[in-house]
């Protein structure tokens, strides 16, 4: 069984997440993604809505669709959200699935900085998605040379010793922004269309992302 991962702040969930776990489900054929909103991103520096407060828009927004499960997991555990301790975790419960890592190519291109990065290769596949507008780049140009050196480049991406692959996987560029959602929820702007009208509610009833009481 294949399953993917898909992790981050979601700060907030938007149209676009939806969009891409959507088209990564199809292309992978996944018969599920686990979305695992981020506690503690060490590399996130952003004002961050509290934890509880964004893993409960990613179950608003994703209540619909049965193929979408959302995991606490990362709020449950102290410390900084490492990808990497949530791949383990995720490897001793689900034994027998192969796990799929979605990440944009900005986030690819970062991944050396990460921690244990050379481990993420181990423990599962990548589906790397681009960013709307973006230059074509090889994924093999994306990579660092220590972290590129084990793979070889294979008909469909990159294959790593492990038996694992880093997938590109197209989708629908749509450009939407969460800085620019926060901006505009901060100025009082609509935000209709671009988030799931379950999600604007929740900001709104919790008054996220403004200033001022």
């Amino acid at each position: 069984m294949n399953l993917g991962v898909f992790g981050g702040t979601f700060n907030p969930v938007h149209i676009a997440h939806l969009r891409v776990a959507e088209e990564v489900l199809e292309a992978l054929g996944l018969p599920r993604i686990l979305w695992i909103p981020a506690a503690d991103p060490p590399h996130k520096h952003e004002s961050l809505a509290p934890a509880a407060h964004r893993l409960e828009m990613v179950r608003l927004a994703t209540a619909s669709n049965p193929a979408f499960e959302v995991l606490d997991l990362e709020l449950r555990r102290d410390g900084p959200s490492y990808t990497v301790d949530t791949l383990r975790t995720l490897r001793a419960q689900y034994r027998e699935a192969r796990l799929w890592l979605v990440v944009g190519t900005d986030t690819f291109e970062e991944i050396g900085s990460w921690h244990e990065p050379e481990a993420l290769f181990e423990l599962a596949n990548l589906a790397v998605v681009p960013r709307p507008g973006e230059r074509e780049v090889p994924l093999e140009q994306r990579l660092p040379e220590r972290l590129m050196a084990p793979f070889r480049i294979g008909p469909q991406g990159l294959e790593h010793p492990s038996g694992h692959h880093v997938r590109e996987i197209a989708v629908s560029g749509l450009a939407i922004s969460a800085s620019d959602l926060r901006q505009r929820i901060t100025r009082g702007a609509s935000i209709r269309y671009l988030v799931p009208e379950p999600v604007i509610d929740y900001i709104q009833k919790h008054r996220l992302y403004r200033e001022g009481p």
